[in-house]
């Protein structure tokens, strides 16, 4: 199994999922965003994404029968900003992996997707029958993906799971991995540094059309995640049928909820400020899940916002800095 990205906050919760399910894991990343501890000791390929040859030798050096592919960037707002960078990253990123993939004859795929290729949703809960309209280049970029993969399947044979994630948060319950993104980019963290004497939380609009204001997400712990992608997995080696699904809790939270729970489990207050909407943010977003419980039996184990965020604090509490944290001697 090569999991591209498997360095990166999902990829390596998904790793270490796999490898406990019995899975042999090789992990291709350049580190540019991932981080070399994060492996917890799987064989690590340094590569860029876009290196149709290098993704070539990793896959036939390590025998791989199947790709998970993490390897994109993530920000909404930068790809707003920077759409060349974001189409040349994540789209040709992901052709040059399934290019490396037909060469090959690797013809298993597992695509991170997002809840953003549906862009503003004209209902919820969100189903995957639900329009695709994304509102920014980060979702439109997936989206293309998902738009090639059907041709790849007719002309190479490769099958494809596509895991429309809502947003992934929380940590390892082991403690052994958990967020570590430099800027922080989630809500979760940044209201723990905002809790720890950090820089304020900045609440990006608390004028939507929601109950309080504040966008409603749907929030889906990272083990529970990295569940599906194994379950996905399996239904491809059973010669499952290509095929899309959410990856969410079906439960809306908002910013004011998470500040909440944040205050709650860690007993601080959160300090905070207000700011402008962030371009291409939709209001409301949930899932749906409905289809992947049906067809993969996965429903979530840790659905309670406070529960990921009491798992995402262990993390941050004890690796103030990441991975860089030195352990405390004794």
């Amino acid at each position: 199994m090569l999991v591209t990205g498997g360095a990166g906050y999902i990829g390596s919760h998904a790793a270490k999922a796999l490898r406990q399910a019995g899975y042999l894991v090789v992990i291709y990343d350049n580190l540019s965003a991932g981080h070399r501890d994060a492996t917890l000791g799987a064989p690590l390929v340094e590569g860029d994404i876009r290196d149709v040859d290098a993704v070539r030798r990793a896959l036939r050096e390590s025998g791989a029968s199947a790709v998970m592919h993490f390897a994109a960037w993530l920000v909404v707002p930068d790809s707003v900003s920077d759409p060349i960078g974001y189409y040349r990253n994540n789209v040709g990123g992901a052709l040059a992996t399934l290019e490396a993939m037909a060469a090959e004859q690797c013809r298993q795929f597992i695509f991170s997707s997002t809840c953003a290729v549906y862009g503003e949703p004209v209902e919820t809960p969100i189903r995957e029958t639900h329009p695709t309209a994304p509102i920014n280049a980060y979702g439109q970029t997936k989206l293309a993906i998902e738009h090639a993969l059907p041709h790849f399947e007719r002309a190479y044979g490769i099958r494809s799971i596509r895991l429309r994630y809502f947003n992934a948060a929380g940590a390892d319950p082991d403690g052994e991995l958990g967020e570590d993104h430099s800027p922080e980019i989630h809500v979760i963290p940044r209201a723990f540094e905002a809790a720890s004497g950090g820089a304020p939380l900045q609440i990006f609009g608390e004028d939507y059309p929601t109950p309080d204001g504040t966008c409603l997400r749907d929030y889906i712990h990272v083990v529970d995640l990295a569940d599906a992608h194994v379950r996905a997995l399996r239904r491809l080696e059973a010669n499952g049928a290509s095929a899309s699904y959410n990856v969410g809790t079906e439960r809306p939270s908002s910013v004011r909820d998470v500040i909440a729970s944040v205050e709650r489990i860690t007993g601080r207050q959160v300090a905070r400020t207000s700011a402008f909407r962030r371009p291409g943010d939709p209001a409301i977003l949930y899932a749906s899940a409905e289809r992947i419980r049906a067809d993969l039996g996965w429903t979530p184990t840790r659905p309670e916002l406070d529960t990921i965020v009491a798992d995402a604090w262990k993390w941050h509490s004890t690796h103030p800095r990441g991975f860089r944290t030195v352990p405390a001697a004794g």
